[in-house]
Formats: structure tokens, C-alpha cells, sequence
């Protein structure tokens, strides 16, 4: 059997981790939405990066390599000075360099992330450019990644050579080239030894989870009892780690652990099928200290790589939407308030907080689902507005966070699984109540979804942006629905 068809992508799975390959191969997993929407954030910042060095001739993706790899060679012998997507291949490894500079002396490899940071993923990736361009011959003077400065402000333009920050990190990839080839030829005779299907044995460890978390790791750890150590709410993936190669798996073999007395708590409530734990003296402290009116608020926000806005960072959180419950006084009727932007709002911060301030005149309770979050997109807002800054401030001081209790554990039950996210805690007090079951809608269920759906708006035709627009402003009134019925559950409970 001859060598593998190994790209820089397949290359560094499998140094994360071979037997992902395997599994790609025999167990293929159906398309994740959410990597869809990272994939064309990478799109997006790879497009831009592409002029960073001026004028370039671009290899267009076609899915015949062989042709992409003709291409390339002929721009190099007609001498292009940028070739973006440079296409090469060695003894069945393949690789796209996202900007090859070619010089009268040899070529520089640019390998373009839309991450802020270089992870040693990055090196590994970027190395293996490296191997392939030089076994064919090239002189390769430089190796570089290219990744996004998250300390650019943009102005009212955009200028892409402030947005990247470039580091040169050729002397890793030389240091790196002897590895590599050990690699390739380990990964080669792995595949090959596993190729009739037989599956490879391969336990769980840290791998599973870095550089990147696997998407098998359900696969993986199939056989597990649960609940398992994995399934501790807040414990490092370390120590879970530590007590699974110590054989201490299941909630039972870890009720006698020295453990933080919150994990305990957790496993011996599962474990020995606990009553409800209700602090009602700290419950009541919250319920005495809200003022009417109350505002029930909860925010989305959505994050450019590339800034969109004046006086914006990359991946800034950027509230697009809120919703809004109100009750004006004791006993009183409750209002439903809702903002949404509109795609084409250049300025949707503004709008934002003016619909804000508006909806939320007077000095009641701002009541949310952890504080630390609505706050500092407030504290944001008042930066780039200065003119706001006084209502801003206004609302933050007025801030009340439902979260608190739960996470204080001054109420918890076994079903909140040792969680305070309001996912686990809405269902832990309301079983079996359909209105409430986050499941039950149907375009967004979550804050990345409702985040990646508000990022597709544009370019969608008025009729299936309606369906989109629609799904979010039903899963973010939940959001705020969910609180209320919190609140309305502890006093309940405090009575």
C-alpha cells in the first residue's frame, strides 16, 4: 500500500491525536453548524490578509488538486511576486500556503489565522509547510504566521495592516523538520496497520481536548458510567484526568474523595438521590433587596474577527438584541419589551442603548442572569458613548443577578447537576414544562446559535431572514421569561 494522502489539516489532527483520522474515515460525524460558522470566519480574515503584500495572484480552490499544483508551479516560473493558496505537493503529503512571497532568492510562507494568538498548533501547521516546500526543492528563507492584534481600535476605515500582527517563527519550523518526518511516516504506518477497519485502541487523556476539543470524544468515553469524574461541574480537566487513571470513574467510586466540597456536593447528591437544598434566609435577602419596577434583561451579542464598527476591537462582544420583562409594581400585569438591530444599522451599539435607556426609564431593580456579562457590555457602551456614560452607570448601579444563589449553592437540587447555568437550573425547578424547554424551539436554542444566526442575516433573502429574526426574538424572550419564573420561584420557596 502506498503512502497516505496526508494535508497540513489531516497532519495536525493526527498529531493531536491519530486515531481521529481513523475515525474520520470509519465513524464520519455529521456536519457541526457551529464549526460551519468558524470556518467562515477563517474565510473571511484569510480573504482580507490576502493583499496584505499588495497585488496577488490567487490559485482558485478547485477540488482537482493536480491542477491547483500546475497552476501554482507556472505562476512561480512566470516569477509571481504573491502567490495566495500556492499549492504544492511531496511524496503524498499536500499543503495551500495561504501567502507565498516569491523573491528572486526564495520564498516566505504566511500562514494566516483569525485567532489573537499563536497556539503551538499553529507551528505544527505551519512547520509542515515548511517539510513539503523544502523537499521540493525551494528555498524557503521564512516561515511566518500572520493572526489578528486585538488591540486594534478601528477607525472609520479599516486598515488591515494595523489589524494583523505577522511573527516570524522560522527557526521552530527548522527545528521541527526532523519530527515531522517521523510523524508522517508514524501516521503512514498506523493507517495502514488499522485500514481493514479494526478499530486502534487509544485511551482518553488531555489530547482529547488540545489543542482542540474532539469532536468524538462522545464515542471515546461511550463505555463510562455515568454520571462519571467528567461529568464534575467546574473541576479542572486535569484533576477529572488524575482520578480516571486512578481508576476512581464512577460518582460512587469518588463519594470518599478529597475533593472541593462543591464537587461533593454534587456526587452525593446524585449519588444518594438528595432532597432540594433551600437557603430561604439568603433567598430572601435578593427578593427584599428588588425594587420595583423590575426589569427582567437579557442581552445577545455577536463577535466580528474583522471590526465592523467605528471604535470597535476584533472579536469585541457586540449586543445586537434584548429582551425585556417588566412588571411596574407589586401584583401589577407584566409587559414584554424587545430590540433586535437591523443587518444594515452601521451603528447598532447606539441603538442598542438608546432602545435601552428608553424601555428602562426608572430606577427599579435591573434584574439579569449573570451580572459580570450585561455590566461590562455597559461599561463598553459608555466608553465608545461618552454622552451615555451617566445611564449606563444608572443601569449598572440598579443591577440585581439572579445567579447568585445558585451559584452559592444557597439553593440547589441534584438535577441542576452541579451547574448554575440557567440551561440546567430553568429545568431543575420546572420539570416537564414545555413553554420553558429551550428543545422545544425550533430555529435558536443557545447563545452561539443565536449569535451565528444573527452573523447569516445578511445576504439572506427578506423572507428567510424573517424565519431567522423571528427564531431569535422567541429565544431570547425565553431567556428573559426564564428569569421570571426564577424570581417567581423563590418567593414560592421563601413563603
Amino acid at each position: 500500500m502506498g503512502r497516505m494522502f496526508l494535508s497540513k489539516s489531516k497532519y495536525c489532527l493526527a498529531v493531536q491525536c491519530e486515531k481521529i483520522l481513523w475515525l474520520n474515515r470509519f465513524k464520519p460525524l455529521p456536519d457541526d453548524e457551529n464549526a460551519n460558522t468558524t470556518m467562515e470566519v477563517g474565510k473571511k480574515v484569510g480573504e482580507l490578509a490576502k493583499g496584505l503584500f499588495g497585488d496577488y495572484n490567487d490559485v482558485a480552490y478547485d477540488e482537482n488538486i493536480t491542477s491547483r499544483v500546475k497552476k501554482t508551479a507556472d505562476l512561480l516560473k512566470n516569477k509571481a511576486d504573491v502567490i495566495t493558496e500556492a499549492s504544492f505537493i511531496y511524496d503524498n503529503s499536500f499543503c495551500s500556503v495561504d501567502i507565498l512571497k516569491n523573491d528572486d532568492d526564495g520564498v516566505e510562507i504566511y500562514e494566516v489565522k483569525s485567532s489573537t494568538k499563536i497556539k503551538d498548533a499553529y507551528l505544527d501547521d505551519a512547520s509542515y509547510q515548511y517539510f513539503v516546500l523544502s523537499n521540493l526543492g525551494l528555498n524557503v528563507k521564512k516561515v511566518a504566521i500572520v493572526y489578528i492584534n486585538n488591540e486594534y481600535v478601528r477607525g472609520e476605515e479599516l486598515e488591515v495592516e494595523k489589524l494583523f500582527k505577522i511573527e516570524d517563527i522560522t527557526d521552530t519550523a527548522i527545528e521541527k523538520q526532523d519530527e515531522i518526518r517521523e510523524n508522517i511516516d508514524y501516521i503512514n504506518k498506523f493507517m495502514a496497520e488499522h485500514d481493514g477497519g479494526s478499530e486502534p485502541v487509544k485511551d482518553i487523556g488531555k489530547h482529547c481536548f488540545e489543542p482542540y476539543s474532539c469532536d468524538f470524544w462522545d464515542y471515546c468515553t461511550r463505555d463510562l458510567p455515568t454520571p462519571n469524574v467528567f461529568d464534575i461541574s467546574g473541576m479542572y480537566k486535569s484533576k477529572k484526568f488524575e482520578k480516571y487513571y486512578e481508576g476512581k470513574v464512577s460518582f460512587k467510586d469518588l463519594e470518599n474523595e478529597k475533593l472541593n466540597p462543591k464537587y461533593l456536593e454534587q456526587i452525593d447528591f446524585e449519588v444518594n438521590d438528595r432532597e432540594a437544598k433551600i437557603n430561604k434566609k439568603a433567598i430572601k435577602k435578593l427578593l427584599d433587596s428588588l425594587v420595583y419596577p423590575l426589569y427582567f434583561i437579557d442581552y445577545e451579542t455577536c463577535q466580528y474577527a474583522i471590526p465592523e464598527y467605528e471604535n470597535t476591537k476584533p472579536y469585541q462582544q457586540i449586543p445586537f438584541q434584548y429582551s425585556l420583562h417588566v412588571i411596574k409594581e407589586e401584583g401589577g400585569p407584566m409587559e414584554h419589551l424587545e430590540y433586535l438591530a437591523e443587518v444594515d444599522d452601521d451603528n447598532p451599539i447606539r441603538t442598542f442603548a438608546e432602545n435601552m435607556i428608553r424601555d428602562m426609564p426608572e430606577n427599579g431593580s435591573v434584574i439579569v442572569y449573570n451580572k459580570s456579562f450585561e455590566a461590562t457590555r455597559n461599561k463598553e457602551i459608555a466608553e465608545i458613548f461618552p454622552d451615555l456614560k451617566s445611564e449606563m452607570e444608572r443601569i449598572n448601579s440598579n443591577m440585581v443577578d439572579l445567579m447568585v444563589p445558585f451559584k452559592d449553592r444557597d439553593y440547589y437540587t441534584k438535577e441542576m447537576k452541579g451547574s448554575y447555568s440557567i440551561k440546567y437550573v430553568l429545568p431543575a425547578l420546572y420539570p416537564d414544562d414545555p413553554e420553558l424547554d429551550y428543545v422545544n424551539l425550533s430555529v435558536v436554542h443557545n447563545g452561539s446559535e443565536a449569535s451565528s444566526a444573527f452573523l447569516t442575516l445578511k445576504g439572506k433573502t427578506p423572507e428567510e431572514a424573517e424565519v431567522i429574526r423571528e427564531g431569535l426574538l422567541k429565544y431570547c424572550e425565553l431567556d428573559t421569561l426564564a428569569m421570571v419564573k426564577i424570581w417567581e420561584k423563590f418567593i414560592e420557596v421563601t413563603q
